[in-house]
């Protein structure tokens, strides 16, 4: 199971970035085909958002055949195997890297302090 992540001052909107997560968590791994996932209602709990924008999320996701509902037993990771485009994940790292960068250079540091710190943390993945 992934542990959601919103991210409310990113303009996103809330549904579309749970829907992300779950694309991705399963891209990734983190979330297996046949996985069963929070109700509607746990999630939105979970997570402090209204029921309708995880439901949008779900159904959403449910029309592109990538979550199952089964009707007294849950929301599941559809069993065929989706996978996320090349050009989507470039577009999300680039997402990504723009917000990290942001944050970055509000707190003062330069791009080649990122750059180096990012290698050093690469490196050190390695050892």
């Amino acid at each position: 199971m992934i542990k959601f992540l919103l991210d409310y001052s990113s303009g996103v909107p809330i549904y579309r970035q749970i829907i992300d997560q779950i694309r991705f968590g399963i891209a990734s791994g983190q979330l297996k085909l046949g996985e069963q996932l929070p109700t509607v209602r746990a999630l939105a709990v979970e997570l402090k958002v209204n029921l309708n924008t995880v439901s949008k999320a779900y159904k959403e996701l449910e029309i592109k055949n990538i979550l199952e509902t089964q009707q007294g037993t849950g929301t599941f990771i559809s069993k065929t195997n989706h996978v996320v485009s090349k050009k989507e994940k470039e577009d999300k790292l680039k997402e990504l890297c723009t917000q990290f960068s942001s944050i970055v250079l509000s707190y003062g540091f330069s791009l080649d302090e990122l750059i180096r710190e990012m290698n050093n943390i690469e490196t050190s993945k390695k050892q």
